[in-house]
């Protein structure tokens, strides 16, 4: 089994993957007390996005067994009541666990994976468990969802720094 750190979420390590903008501590162009357009979601034609909950529980180790793409939308996360980590790989047309990396999200900040990246459901780091918002267009998850199981040598632990 692979072994990865944990990274902190900054601009030049997390570029490849999508985009982050912490809700809970904005800061950037402003109207008053409204922080707007930080994050842009494009979607096609008139596609209505769900909002969906996802409760992601504390493991006693992180290991990454399985990964998800979807083909025609990215997807947004936000951490709402604890931190999290999310594992990552880039598009490719096969999966690509060697080149997977792992980061930290503090809660309330919004994470856009990027079309095609490739990811799971994230991990609590310091609850037992964390709720976190997930924006997809509406029944992706049935209709534009690629899921692939890892074999047992192809499996990563992800570990803190």
């Amino acid at each position: 089994m692979r072994t990865i750190q944990v990274q902190e979420l900054t601009k030049q390590a997390f570029d490849e993957y999508g985009s982050y903008y912490s809700i809970t501590n904005p800061i950037g162009h402003n109207l008053g007390d409204f922080y707007h357009d930080h994050i842009l979601y494009p979607v096609s034609g008139n596609e209505p996005i769900g909002f969906s909950a996802l409760i992601t529980h504390k493991q006693e180790s992180m290991i990454v067994t399985a990964a998800e793409y979807h083909n025609t939308t990215a997807e947004i996360l936000l951490p709402l009541d604890g931190d999290i980590v999310i594992h990552v790989a880039p598009p490719s047309n096969k999966p690509v666990p060697e080149l997977t990396e792992a980061f930290y999200v503090p809660k309330g900040t919004m994470v856009k994976l990027n079309t095609g990246v490739w990811h799971l459901a994230p991990f609590a780091m310091d609850r037992d468990e964390a709720h976190v918002l997930i924006a997809l267009p509406e029944r992706i998850y049935f209709n534009d969802c690629i899921v692939v199981d890892y074999e047992k040598e192809q499996y990563i632990e992800i570990v803190k720094k």
